[in-house]
């Protein structure tokens, strides 16, 4: 089934990241404009079904650009078991023949040694199902993730990476990120510069490249104080729609900030 974000998505059905995206977008976050895919539609289309790859490409063709092709694991990205790392993301997926490989790699991601060890460590059936969501790509100027209270100490304060371009720079460990604490409110606590020598950006030609970033920019801070106050209300946003401490991955684009996903704070 293909389902966008304000439809009823259960995660029985379009996994955990999927649900809490169209929850999200339900509560009025600033999430992408996105549809979801069921983990049986997924399983057909990677089998070949060319009716369903057919409503997909006709889907595609909706969202009027490049996407992010996102895992949406039945169970993950929840309070348990996060999967972080574990699943796939394809980004700058431009073209039908682009979005059919990165859903045939996605789906292959939950079949990985790592990411089977990781269900029978947390106990998991072991044959995984996949779901996907398939986001519109933001065009990120800058990109990093949010914690909602100290992921460490567990302080009563917001912690904060970022970096130039796209996100995954941050998450992949690529640079050393700008980090920040703010106070509930938006007061600045720490600002710590990071070392930014290079930053994760679109090919036109889909997927993403590392460019070099200026050397006026290594160390320039991405984010000025009204975009961490931003920042700062989307983490409060977050709390009330979802409850306890969030996890939040988050991009700036045109000046206009965006939820890109958000899990629960795991030690799993």
């Amino acid at each position: 089934m293909i389902a966008a974000l304000d439809a009823h998505l259960p995660e029985a059905e379009f996994g955990g990241k999927a649900a809490q995206l169209g929850q999200a977008h339900r509560s009025g976050l600033p999430v992408p404009p996105a549809f979801a895919l069921s983990s049986d539609f997924v399983d057909h289309v990677v089998a070949g079904d060319e009716a369903r790859l057919g409503r997909l490409f006709d889907a595609f063709a909706t969202l009027a650009g490049p996407v992010a092709v996102r895992s949406s694991g039945i169970g993950e990205d929840g309070a348990a078991a996060s999967f972080a790392g574990q699943h796939a993301t394809v980004l700058n997926v431009r073209s039908p023949h682009q979005l059919r490989g990165a859903l045939a790699t996605v789906h292959g991601s939950a079949r990985t040694a790592s990411a089977l060890a990781y269900r029978r460590k947390l106990g998991l059936p072991p044959e995984p199902r996949m779901g996907v969501v398939v986001q519109r790509l933001v065009l990120a100027e800058c990109a990093g993730v949010l914690f909602t209270r100290h992921p460490t100490t567990g302080a009563d304060e917001r912690v904060i990476e970022a970096t130039w371009g796209l996100g995954e720079a941050v998450v992949a460990g690529i640079v050393t990120p700008d980090h920040y604490r703010v106070a509930r409110g938006g007061r600045v606590l720490e600002k710590r510069p990071g070392e930014k020598d290079c930053a994760i950006a679109w090919s036109e030609d889909g997927g993403t490249i590392e460019v070099p970033v200026p050397a006026h920019r290594v160390e320039a801070f991405c984010l000025d104080d009204a975009r961490l106050v931003a920042l700062d209300a989307l983490a409060s946003a977050c709390e009330a729609a979802f409850g306890g401490t969030q996890d939040l991955e988050w991009a700036f684009a045109e000046d206009r900030l965006y939820l890109l996903q958000r899990r629960a704070i795991t030690r799993g």
